[in-house]
């Protein structure tokens, strides 16, 4: 009889929520079984049992427990079970852990939505969308700053929460007409620095193979 792993990861392949776990649990040195799932057509029997609420990934199962929602996944969970490895959010600091959760918010809040309206709109509001998505960049920019992390000298919980998105960029780019890094230089040169770390370059899709915003048009959009 096959041995169930202790830790295996639900996922679909272009997810940038579900590629933030990969990174914390490579970031951590945790042995995981990926598993992708089909989140279009038919969601697995696995998926619906372990996420009944939302029926989405990411979902981790460690020793047949069910942990959801990819925030949750990687500063919740993956941060504290295993406490041995470097941390992801500063432990001693209660003030910078507030502070990472605030920008790990702000980039799921901001780029989510404007990305969404990118390719689900079109004419003026698409325009309008493009620029909600640069202004955002713009003020990510400002935080990060001349610092290597958006930590300083770490990397974390910030950087794991925006580095999946850059894979999209040419999708966005491609979709919309526009240059990000001509209004954002410091965030794409940011993002191709730290796609060269190991536990980056394993989780994240090749920007070029992010033909699924194309689908997601063709299927539920423009509008």
């Amino acid at each position: 009889m096959a041995v169930e792993p202790e830790v295996v990861l639900l996922d679909f392949w272009v997810s940038p929520f579900g590629q933030r776990c990969r990174i914390a649990l490579e970031e951590k040195g945790v042995p995981y079984e990926y598993r992708e799932q089909d989140v279009l057509n038919c969601k697995g029997e696995l998926l619906l049992r372990s996420n009944p609420v939302h029926k989405t990934i990411p979902v981790l199962l460690h020793a047949g427990r069910a942990i959801c929602e990819s925030f949750v996944i990687v500063h919740t969970y993956v941060d504290e079970a295993w406490p041995d490895a470097a941390p992801l959010l500063p432990r001693d600091d209660p003030y910078a852990r507030a502070e990472a959760r605030f920008w790990a918010d702000y980039i799921d809040k901001k780029i989510y939505g404007c990305q969404t309206r990118l390719w689900k709109l079109k004419g003026e509001a698409q325009e309008q969308a493009k620029k909600d998505l640069t202004e955002v960049l713009k003020t990510l920019e400002s935080e990060l700053g001349d610092k290597p992390y958006f930590a300083g000298d770490t990397f974390g919980f910030v950087d794991i929460a925006l580095v999946p998105f850059t894979s999209w960029f040419l999708a966005y780019e491609k979709l919309g007409g526009f240059s990000i890094e001509e209004h954002c230089p410091k965030i794409v040169a940011w993002a191709k620095l730290w796609r060269e770390r190991e536990s980056v370059a394993k989780a994240l899709t090749d920007p070029d193979k992010v033909e699924f915003v194309q689908f997601l048009q063709t299927k539920f959009g423009p509008m």
